[in-house]
């Protein structure tokens, strides 16, 4: 062993001895002038496999109390794991400055974006360190399919037993809610050497994040009464069933893009030619959907004359490390919800756009976050400008308290070279209230989370809102009786609360029953005493545990005294109290036809929501490419919160008459300049419980009372409402309640997307 470790030192030293020591990035683009990120490599050791240091948090937290139920055998193919590397701190700072500046229209790198080659020598870590990487892993036993353009990223293939034996850990098979995973039963540990440019290793373990709707329902139209009958939940595997706590018996609403774009004001923009004409938008994805439902869902609601395209497709590297697979599902019977939903929705705001549905098979697993970080992964990294998108849409999510470290790392990374890049992200905030990891089911054991995928100060998190008519009862006065040629009824804008489905919604327990969120819930207890009805479906914002405030999202009133990235951003319609609106989608299983004679799949939530945002962001974008700017536009949210100050006002100061203007329950009543609509009303505190037979507490949670065999099966179990105190529950302690300004509710609220165009314009300087 000695003489081995002799060899595998000598070699290693001998790899990064044949490079130059010091990088030095040099390019024409205007972003990069003046920026010096030359540095030395900071690995000067030789490798030593016998001094080693642990990386913290590279395992999952959610199995800390897990007991394995058998180890992996050594010989399991582990393919295309990643390396993720750490840049040094000046890297990271210049970075940071760069990117500020690419969004300040003052600056002379304002819109100067970057390749993913420019990146990566810049910003990525030095070519010596890569090699003495790469040659570490091979000495191992490994395989290097290959290095990303982003210089932080080493696609890599081996077996279980190397990854016990190099990075000291055993892969084991848990069963977590009666399915069996794989995952790393302790934090790696790499060679000392190494500790200074290694992040973790993304791969580890097969746990998903799920998709980030509402359970699809089939439905049947009801002529006489314009609306549906819901027959029985859709067959799609995607997503789980959840309750609501009040049932609509009189039919259903179903929203079609008609009735998204007159909500939103986006078909001003269409009379003016601003449809997303030459603007592609990417849905990541993990399943295929099958293809000819675009083209049913396009035919159905009238717009095929827009002009838009629809590709799907697996995104490579090149060279390709082969890391995207085909996942399937493109038949009526395997498809995904999820990618019919982003793909039909996105259409439905930005008709003229290029929509693409990237796809990777979660079996070639890179991260935590599967074949949809893959397939954005491999779209920023893309060497040939045609082949990355204007804007990106995801819809999944999980908390930070259940994402490993590496691959949060991993996530971080992509979106922050994206934002260089000048690709605009969005991201579905949560379908859970305050936690967005219990999406279909309730939360218990973890207290407030938001979604790792969103977290990164570089993406755009897109909450979920309900239109207010049918607990204020005005739906006369915001829609028609009955629809129009392409089955739409909305009149106007249509005043907007938090979508919250439990009985924490404020909203729905003063106007049912005229009473406090807690006393209905309470209340509720009477009814429902096996807990059939308790969830936790809501649109989810929270504080981030990781990363840090950006300095763009203190400068509007309301915004949260603390330090973290706090989500959503902003809101989009997402879903209805008792289940009452829902968007139609045309499905393999379900097509659409003509006066909607056949079953149709209605579906909710903040996988809706992003999408749909994406949208807006696509015509934004042919907006100011018409008057003579470039399309990308980097990450939104800095102009979003810039124009949100105008609007509402600065954290302290005057008020100005916008913020009450603005109120989104004002409807239309003085609102018609107004770029943003501030959502007041309601909150996104959602019930949770605490199982007694988990042997487990449940924080952030205000216990109102026992339910004594939850479910007919759990044995006694407390219930409460989210909150950030166990004492008291009240609109300042629930999590979270909305107010005027931002909020852990809705963000900045929903925009007015013709006023958001003409905002834009004027902010980045555009004649």
């Amino acid at each position: 062993m000695k003489t081995e470790h002799v060899m595998i030192a000598l070699s290693i030293a001998a790899a990064f001895a044949t490079l130059p020591s010091i990088t030095k990035a040099s390019s024409s683009n205007p972003a990069l002038a003046g920026i010096d990120t030359t540095e030395a490599s900071r690995v000067t050791q030789a490798v030593n496999n016998n001094v080693v240091s642990a990386l913290s948090h590279t395992h999952l937290s959610l199995l800390a109390n897990a007991t394995p139920a058998g180890r992996v055998d050594d010989a399991l193919p582990m393919n295309h794991m990643q390396l993720i590397l750490q840049r040094s701190a000046s890297r990271e700072s210049a970075l940071q400055a760069l990117i500020t500046a690419q969004h300040d229209p003052s600056s002379s790198k304002f819109h100067q974006w970057l390749t993913p080659e420019e990146f990566g020598t810049t910003f990525g870590v030095t070519d010596a360190d890569i090699a003495a990487v790469k040659s570490w892993l091979i000495s191992q036993g490994f395989t290097v399919n290959g290095v990303y353009p982003n210089k932080l990223q080493i696609d890599f293939s081996g077996t279980a037993g190397l990854v016990r034996q190099a990075f000291r850990t055993q892969e084991n098979r848990y069963v977590v809610n009666h399915v069996t995973h794989i995952a790393n039963a302790n934090d790696i540990s790499v060679p000392s050497a190494l500790r200074d440019v290694v992040v973790g290793v993304a791969g580890l373990n097969d746990f998903r994040p799920q998709p980030l709707h509402v359970a699809p329902q089939v439905a049947q139209f009801d002529r006489n009464k314009s609306n549906f009958k819901i027959k029985q939940p859709s067959n799609s595997t995607a997503g789980t069933p959840g309750h609501s706590a009040v049932n609509f018996t009189g039919g259903v609403r179903g929203f079609v893009p008609y009735d998204m774009q007159t909500i939103y004001n986006v078909t001003s923009l269409y009379t003016s030619g601003v449809t997303g004409t030459g603007i592609t938008i990417a849905v990541v994805e993990d399943v295929d959907m099958y293809t000819p439902d675009w083209a049913n869902f396009v035919s159905q609601f009238g717009l095929g004359s827009y002009g838009g395209t629809f590709t799907q497709f697996q995104p490579q590297l090149t060279p390709s490390t082969g890391n995207c697979t085909d996942p399937g599902g493109n038949s009526p019977g395997g498809e995904s919800i999820e990618t019919v939903l982003d793909s039909e929705y996105s259409t439905a705001i930005a008709p003229g756009a290029n929509i693409w549905v990237a796809t990777c098979a979660d079996s070639d697993s890179t991260n935590f976050f599967g074949g949809v970080f893959t397939a954005a992964d491999n779209l920023i990294n893309n060497s040939d400008p045609t082949g990355r998108p204007n804007v990106i849409s995801a819809s999944y999510g999980y908390g930070e308290g259940f994402t490993d470290a590496a691959s949060k790392a991993a996530i971080d990374l992509m979106w922050a070279q994206g934002d260089a890049e000048g690709i605009s992200v969005f991201i579905s905030s949560g379908d859970s209230g305050s936690n967005p990891s219990f999406n279909g089911s309730i939360i218990n054991g973890v207290g407030i989370d938001a979604n790792s995928f969103a977290t990164s100060p570089n993406d755009t998190a897109v909450g979920g809102t309900d239109t207010a008519d049918v607990l204020d009862g005005t739906t006369n006065k915001y829609f028609n009786s009955t629809l129009n040629a392409v089955y739409g009824s909305a009149k106007s804008y249509v005043p907007e609360i938090t979508w919250n489905q439990s009985c924490g919604n404020t909203q729905a327990a003063s106007k049912l029953v005229h009473t406090s969120a807690l006393q209905f819930c309470k209340n509720a207890l009477i009814y429902d005493p096996y807990g059939y009805y308790v969830t936790s479906e809501s649109g989810s914002g929270g504080p981030s545990s990781i990363d840090a405030k950006p300095s763009w999202q203190r400068i509007v009133r309301g915004a949260a005294k603390d330090q973290s990235r706090d989500l959503p951003d902003v809101s989009l319609f997402g879903g209805s109290y008792g289940g009452y609106s829902w968007v139609i989608l045309c499905t393999g299983f379900y097509p659409c036809t003509a006066n909607f004679t056949s079953p149709v799949e209605l579906v909710a939530g903040t996988s809706l929501s992003s999408p749909m945002f994406a949208g807006i962001q696509a015509l934004i974008d042919q907006g100011l490419y018409n008057a003579g700017l470039p399309k990308n536009q980097g990450n939104a949210a800095p102009t979003l919160y810039e124009l949100a100050r105008s609007e509402y006002g600065g954290p302290t100061g005057k008020t100005p008459p916008t913020l009450a203007g603005c109120n989104s329950d004002n409807g239309t009543s003085g609102t018609g300049k107004c770029v943003f609509y501030n959502i007041t009303a309601g909150g996104n505190s959602t019930q949770c419980i605490q199982v007694a037979a988990f042997a487990q507490t449940t924080p952030d949670c205000y216990f109102y009372g026992t339910i004594q065999n939850f479910q007919q099966f759990y044995g006694p179990t407390l219930v409460g409402l989210t909150a950030t105190s166990t004492s008291k529950y009240n609109a300042t302690t629930a999590a979270f309640a909305a107010q005027p300004g931002w909020s852990f509710a809705n963000g900045l609220g929903s925009v007015n997307a013709n006023n958001l165009l003409k905002a834009w314009k004027s902010f980045v300087g555009a004649p």
